[in-house]
C-alpha cells in the first residue's frame, strides 16, 4: 500500500490511533475526516502529500507532527479544534492555507493560541511563508510531544542472480532502486611477458528508496569454471580450440556458502586460509548450500572442480 484513498476511514468514530506504514506517500482528501475518538497519529517520513480535510474534525487530537518529507498540505487538512501543539519538521516550508484564506489548514483558534514548533534555524523562514506566518507563537524545537517521526523502514536486502549473460538484482521493497558496484581484478596494466587472469567479478549491491533507510549490502562473486572436454577444430598451428565455461555465482550468508551454476555432480570443497577443509559437497541442480565453521569476515577458499576462488564471509 502506497496511498490512503479519499474518505477511506471517514467517520470511523471509534478509531483511537493510527500508525501509517512507512511506504505510504499520500493521504487522500477526507481520509480520516471526523474520526472524533482519534487521539494518536503517526505520519511516517515517506508521506509527501496530505489532502483536503484529511484530519478535519478529529477533535481528540491534541498534538500533530508533520514529517520533513511532506511537500503539500491542502485546505482544512488539520482543521482540529483541540490541537494544543503543532510540530513541523519541514526544513523548507512551503505555503499553506492561512487563517484568512477561506480554506484554512488549521482552525482560527489553533493559529491564534497553539504553539508551532519548527526545526532549529528555520523560524524566520516560517515567519515569512504564507499560512505558517499566521501562527502567533512560533518556536524552534520539538515541543513536549517529542516532535519526532518513527525510524524509517529499511529496504529489503537485494538478491543477486545471473542468467544469459546478465546479472540481475531484485528487492522486495516496492519502488526501491538497486545501487551496485562491480570490480574486476583483471583490469590492470603493467610491464612483462605474462599476465595472470582470474576471470572473477566482485559484486555488491544495496537497495535505496526515498523515505527508507538503505538496505543491507548483498555481495557475490561471479566467476567462470572451465568445463571439459575441450573441443578442437583442425590440427597443428591452424587448430582452433573452444573451451566451454560455466558462470558460477558464489554468495555467503553467515556461515553458509551458496554456489549457483556449477555442473551437477561437480566436487566443491571449502577451505580456510590455513588450508583446513571446512565444508564440502557435490553440486546439485540450482543452488548448493554448504555450511561451514567460518565466521563473519573470515576468508573462504572455494574450490569448484579445479577452480579456486577466495571470498569473504558476510
Amino acid at each position: 500500500m502506497t496511498s490512503i484513498g479519499g474518505s477511506a476511514f471517514s467517520n470511523c468514530s471509534s478509531l483511537t490511533s493510527i500508525n501509517i506504514p512507512n511506504r505510504v506517500t499520500s493521504i487522500g482528501a477526507y481520509a480520516f475526516y471526523d474520526c472524533t475518538s482519534l487521539t494518536s497519529i503517526t505520519i511516517p517520513n515517506s508521506v509527501t502529500s496530505i489532502g483536503s480535510s484529511a484530519f478535519e474534525g478529529c477533535s481528540g487530537l491534541t498534538s500533530i507532527t508533520i514529517p520533513n518529507s511532506v511537500t503539500s498540505i491542502d485546505g482544512y487538512a488539520f482543521y482540529c479544534k483541540n490541537l494544543m501543539e503543532v510540530v513541523s519538521l519541514i526544513e523548507e516550508p512551503f505555503a499553506i492555507y492561512g487563517k484568512n484564506s477561506g480554506r484554512s489548514t488549521f482552525t482560527l483558534d489553533v493559529f491564534n493560541n497553539t504553539t508551532l514548533y519548527v526545526p532549529v534555524g528555520t523560524k524566520d523562514k516560517y515567519k515569512n511563508t504564507d499560512g505558517w506566518k499566521d501562527f502567533l507563537f512560533i518556536e524552534e524545537g520539538t515541543g513536549s510531544g517529542g516532535g519526532t517521526t518513527p525510524e524509517p523502514e529499511q529496504c529489503a536486502k537485494p538478491t543477486i542472480s545471473y542468467a544469459n549473460g546478465k546479472l540481475m538484482f531484485s528487492c522486495a521493497t516496492d519502488g526501491a532502486t538497486c545501487q551496485y558496484t562491480i570490480t574486476d581484478r583483471d583490469i590492470k596494466s603493467g610491464i612483462g611477458d605474462e599476465v595472470e587472469l582470474c576471470v572473477t567479478y566482485q559484486v555488491s549491491v544495496y537497495a535505496t528508496k526515498a523515505g527508507y533507510n538503505n538496505s543491507e549490502t548483498a555481495t557475490a562473486t561471479l566467476c567462470w569454471i572451465d568445463v571439459e572436454p575441450t573441443i578442437t577444430f583442425g590440427t597443428g598451428a591452424t587448430a582452433l580450440g573452444s573451451i566451454e565455461a560455466l558462470p558460477v555465482l558464489i554468495q555467503t550468508n553467515g556461515p553458509v556458502v551458496s554456489i549457483t551454476g556449477a555442473a551437477e555432480g561437480t566436487e566443491i570443497a571449502i577451505y580456510d586460509v590455513t588450508g583446513k577443509l571446512v565444508g564440502s559437497a557435490k553440486a546439485s541442480v540450482g543452488t548448493t548450500d554448504i555450511c561451514t565453521s567460518l565466521r563473519d569476515k573470515d576468508i573462504a577458499i572455494v574450490k569448484i572442480g579445479s577452480k579456486s576462488v577466495k571470498v569473504v564471509m558476510k
